[in-house]
């Protein structure tokens, strides 16, 4: 496929493009329902087992704002992007399972015999693996966080995906449970001027094996 050809894509364009926005307007806000379709469009990204393993905290007011800063590292994109989200995992448990094949049953998509073909092998996996079980927690929330980071991309929003905070502090000061994860903060809203575009990336050739 030629580049001039992936670039009239639309979808494709949009990843291209991307950049991590440092500089974002101070003044713009994201209404609930926006903050909600985002989350939505997050949530369509896989997880294993379809267990959905994740939680997502919008923190949007300034009070919020103002109890995430000191323990992100006071990161001027808390308090100025109009949302940051606390994307969390949940450890990867596979009696959650029925439930959330359940409405494939009920919608007559999967057979009601093969749910315990999906719950017996995903037992056997994480069940007396905890690391595994957090593995699955990181990949979980890191898929829905990206879906977001190109939503945003999409809707001409930025994004800025980040690890720098005190993963204690978030857990304690906005109630995780102890199961909870939380991956990564992601700042989302309109951007002001300033913010460089996509850096370049290594070449294809020094990342790629073709076996």
């Amino acid at each position: 496929m030629a580049n001039g050809t992936t670039r009239t894509n639309a979808v494709i364009e949009c990843i291209l493009s991307r950049s991590a926005a440092k500089y974002y307007d101070p003044t713009a806000t994201l209404s609930d329902e926006q903050i909600r379709e985002l989350v939505r469009i997050g949530t369509s990204a896989p997880t294993s087992f379809h267990m959905q393993n994740w939680r997502f905290i919008a923190v949007r007011s300034p009070e919020a704002k103002a109890r995430l800063s000191p323990i992100a590292w006071s990161q001027p994109m808390i308090t100025e992007a109009a949302v940051t989200f606390i994307v969390c995992g949940q450890l990867a448990d596979s009696s959650v399972i029925p439930d959330r094949l359940a409405p494939l049953v009920k919608a007559g998509v999967m057979p009601a015999e093969m749910v315990p073909e999906w719950e017996i092998p995903a037992r056997d996996l994480y069940m007396d693996y905890p690391q595994r079980q957090r593995d699955e927690a990181v990949r979980t929330a890191t898929f829905g966080a990206a879906a977001m980071i190109y939503a945003a991309r999409s809707l001409g929003l930025g994004s800025t995906p980040m690890i720098g905070f005190d993963a204690e502090g978030v857990h304690r000061e906005f109630g995780l449970a102890q199961d909870e994860v939380p991956v990564l903060l992601l700042s989302v809203g309109p951007e002001r001027p300033g913010n460089w575009p996509q850096k370049p990336r290594l070449p294809v050739a020094d990342v790629l094996d073709l076996v």
